[in-house]
């Protein structure tokens, strides 16, 4: 599961070979990958129940059982190790939030994408785990400057629907995130007595409130608590659920993007 969810279990499992962080060069040379995927997280409060790293555990976990799924299929897929900063420019006085700007961003992507379009491998995916990260304008860039590497980004927990799991909307520290927690590392969750209600407020000017227009949230006049959404109905078994939902989806996905010609994507 990359850098950060692996580390308390590595001492008790094998290599996996879908891991790159776990993996060895004999193991890599005798491998074709034809999927990379990036997981992209970011480090930032998540109420005051939730660990700073949240979407990083996430995104370890969900790339890791993704590929998991997709490798039993047989399809070649590697996970890199996940990106732990993401954008949040929004977020900048809330202490220890780490930002780094879509610019630097692309910098880094580029530099990525011009190692795997060096060595042949055709495909990578960004695995997104945090809201403030919009990689679709990046990658077209990039797409026109490496047109030998396919690009694409998948949003991990747009990958199932909610409200088959959820009952109260959120996009932060919600119930659903911290169910996810729960089940991934149920010791970093603070009892939910302690979690703020993660009540936010919304915009004055209406079309920003119904989401057809949109500006930037500042986060800090946006909630108390630093969480959007209630998370008292959260429980490990929803976040087992969920989750489990969310990997199969991405899991296949890896599986037809393994198998498919990017030349020849279009019925």
């Amino acid at each position: 599961m990359g850098s950060l969810a692996a580390l308390p279990n590595l001492l008790f499992m094998a290599p996996r070979p879908y891991i790159l962080a776990e993996t060895t060069w004999q193991t890599v040379r005798n491998t074709r990958y034809e999927v990379v995927v990036l997981p992209w997280g970011a480090t930032e409060a998540h109420n005051y129940h939730l660990p700073y790293a949240t979407d990083n555990f996430q995104c370890d976990y969900v790339a890791a059982e993704a590929a998991r799924k997709a490798w039993e299929q047989g399809a070649k897929v590697v996970v890199l190790p996940t990106v732990p900063f993401g954008v949040n420019t929004g977020q900048l006085d809330i202490t220890l939030d780490i930002n780094l700007n879509p610019s630097t961003q692309l910098l880094i992507l580029r530099d990525l994408v011009q190692v795997l379009n060096r060595q042949g491998i055709p495909k990578l995916v960004v695995l997104n785990g945090h809201g403030g990260n919009d990689f679709r304008q990046i990658l077209r860039e990039l797409q026109a400057e490496f047109p030998g590497v396919f690009l694409s980004t998948v949003n991990w927990f747009k990958a199932a629907d909610r409200s088959r799991f959820f009952q109260a909307p959120g996009d932060h520290a919600d119930a659903l995130e911290t169910s996810a927690m729960l089940h991934i590392a149920p010791q970093l969750v603070s009892p939910l007595a302690e979690a703020g209600d993660g009540a936010a407020r919304q915009f004055r000017i209406r079309a920003l409130r119904e989401g057809w227009a949109w500006a930037q949230r500042e986060w800090s006049k946006v909630s108390a608590d630093t969480g959007v959404g209630n998370p008292m109905e959260a429980t490990a078994e929803k976040g087992q659920a969920f989750l489990d939902a969310a990997t199969t989806s991405i899991g296949q996905f890896l599986v037809e993007l393994a198998a498919a010609d990017p030349q020849d994507l279009y019925e």
